[in-house]
């Protein structure tokens, strides 16, 4: 959820700013507008759109990314949800307490959308009404009020009446296309994305195009100076609802006349629009290679696999095909090309070294290395499922869990390893990297103490596999032990 919600606010910050810095002066409005609303709609449902293809054109598994070891309990790993283990309880509460606020924002937006329906509606209910053809004008009384709702118009009684005819045309507009429909949409959306302040920026930008595109329809039938005389000749203090469209509104007053006063944008600008095909094919991109399997722990799988492609790259460079290292390069292009011994990941020193062979994509190999007592498995899924689980039995068979209160640690440390498995089925190239650098080389240490593997198979030659595992280290209290 947090991953998804993180994704549409980034999607939305990028269409915000194609349109700050690209659309907003042009005076397309109704291609703004629909801009708007179509930005929207893809922000919210582009991180479920994954495109087989896009996946495809990147080797994401050339690392194999392991389920989490947890310890700390006992010398045995805790195959179980991360939410139950020792020393997690205030992680917990703390996350269910973010699920509480989340449900009770959604709740307090309901009940403020309600209670401004329920404002207009009984303005429309305890104020005379006149037809005026499919509009149905309602009168306000000892007021200078003047906006719209749906086919529903709005006018203070002290209103003139030239004013009035003015502020009819312009309402008409917002009737005859449907504006009210955008911010209700806008509403609905701000119940689900209370904490978002990019919705209600987006909302804001909406209500200024609708005002832009009612005053480029009405001043058709009315002269610019009369229009603006009438804009100018004050302030009246409209109704404070996000969902009506107020004729006048201060903060807007000024903006509606320079738009006025602007020259009608050269048709060739539409092209500008083109913009958004290569925003939303990054996009797609970025949701079809990069899978949330795991939201906690999302940023840490991405570490472990630039820091592995960088070393392949580095390792490989006269190795790999020119077609390979196009696609290594379109991944990790942004990435620093340290050398290895400046690498924030602890190296083993050297101990089972790896063989040269081609490094293959986890994905497309045929024959996956096999664990010790996994050799009778038929299938390659078979395989990796007990490949896991002997992995995790014996890290946390082998494993120090007295190392944190030697080391004065507490609560949960998380340890991440990568290590490969060459064509001889050997284990080497190991790094790790921990918060203290006695868990880094104790991580180091087991991982070492692998036996021997069956290596993996492609195409009938051997090759070697990569793989990060993750070690979620929880240091338990003696005293909360004994008081259990």
């Amino acid at each position: 959820m947090v991953y998804y919600l993180l994704q549409t606010i980034t999607f939305q910050l990028c269409f915000l700013l194609v349109y700050d810095v690209f659309l907003k002066r042009e005076t397309f409005f109704n291609w703004n507008r629909a801009y708007l609303l179509f930005t929207t709609l893809l922000s919210v449902f582009l991180p479920f759109i994954k495109i087989e293809s896009f996946k495809k054109a990147v080797p994401e598994q050339f690392v194999v990314a392991l389920p989490e070891v947890f310890l700390g309990q006992t010398n045995k790993t805790i195959q179980l949800d991360p939410v139950i283990i020792k020393g997690e309880t205030t992680e917990v509460m703390s996350l269910f307490s973010w699920q509480y606020l989340f449900y009770l924002g959604m709740l307090v937006a309901l009940i403020l959308f309600v209670f401004k329906l329920y404002k207009v509606i009984i303005l429309i209910k305890s104020n005379p009404q006149i037809k005026y053809g499919k509009l149905s004008l309602v009168r306000l009384f000892n007021s200078t009020n003047a906006f719209s709702f749906f086919n529903y118009v709005f006018l203070g009684e002290q209103l003139s009446q030239k004013e009035k005819a003015s502020i009819l045309r312009h309402e008409m507009v917002h009737v005859n296309q449907k504006h009210t429909l955008d911010l209700l949409f806008f509403e609905l959306l701000r119940i689900v994305f209370w904490f978002n302040p990019l919705v209600y920026i987006y909302q804001n930008k909406l209500i200024t195009l609708h005002e832009f595109i009612a005053d480029s329809q009405a001043v058709k039938h009315q002269g610019k100076k009369d229009y603006y005389q009438n804009l100018l000749a004050q302030v009246f203090q409209t109704k404070r609802i996000s969902f009506i469209n107020p004729f006048y509104k201060q903060s807007l007053i000024k903006k509606r006349i320079v738009m006025l006063q602007k020259s009608k944008s050269n048709q060739v600008y539409l092209l500008k629009y083109v913009i958004l095909i290569p925003v939303v094919l990054a996009m797609l991109f970025f949701t079809s290679c990069v899978t949330g399997q795991n939201e906690n722990d999302a940023s840490n799988s991405i570490t472990n696999q630039i820091e592995v492609l960088k070393s392949l790259l580095e390792e490989k460079k006269g190795a790999l095909t020119q077609a390979e290292k196009e696609e290594l390069l379109r991944l990790i292009k942004d990435v620093d090309f340290s050398p290895l011994e400046n690498s924030p990941w602890k190296v083993s020193a050297g101990v089972n070294k790896v063989s040269d062979s081609v490094m293959v994509p986890f994905s497309v190999v045929e024959h996956v290395p096999v664990f010790p007592g996994c050799e009778s498995l038929n299938t390659n899924e078979e395989k990796r499922k007990c490949f896991s689980e002997k992995i995790s039995n014996f890290v946390g068979e082998n494993f120090n869990t007295d190392l944190g209160k030697e080391l004065g640690l507490s609560g949960r440390q998380r340890i991440n390893v990568i290590f490969k498995i060459d064509t001889e089925g050997n284990i080497g190239d190991i790094r790790s990297r921990a918060p203290h650098t006695d868990l880094e080389a104790e991580a180091i240490r087991v991982i070492n103490k692998l036996p021997k593997m069956t290596p993996g198979k492609q195409k009938g030659k051997l090759v070697k596999v990569a793989y990060s595992l993750p070690i979620v280290f929880a240091v338990t209290d003696e005293n909360t032990d004994k008081k259990g």
